[in-house]
């Protein structure tokens, strides 16, 4: 999970705030390529981050038979019995 974050790192500081003149020599979409991880590259990211690591953590669980139930329809979280 220590990837994770040093991604996250990367791509929401260096690419977002440090490396911004740089990257703004070159254009996605029309838009300087600095701005765009800024505002909308740093957010798809993070989108991708977020389901690997829900990945990761549903293989971890699998790994050690700790799977979680299927949520129920009942917003309370019991199931009605019939009697």
């Amino acid at each position: 999970m220590a990837v994770l974050l040093l991604i996250w790192f990367v791509v929401s500081y260096l690419l977002g705030i440090v490396f911004v003149e740089p990257l703004n020599q070159f254009h996605l979409g029309g838009f300087p390529l600095g701005f765009w991880f800024a505002q909308q590259g740093s957010i798809f990211v993070f989108i991708i981050l977020t389901l690997v690591y829900a990945f990761g953590m549903d293989r971890i669980d699998r790994r050690h038979g700790v799977e979680s139930a299927p949520a129920s329809s009942d917003s309370t979280g019991f199931s009605e019995t019939s009697e």
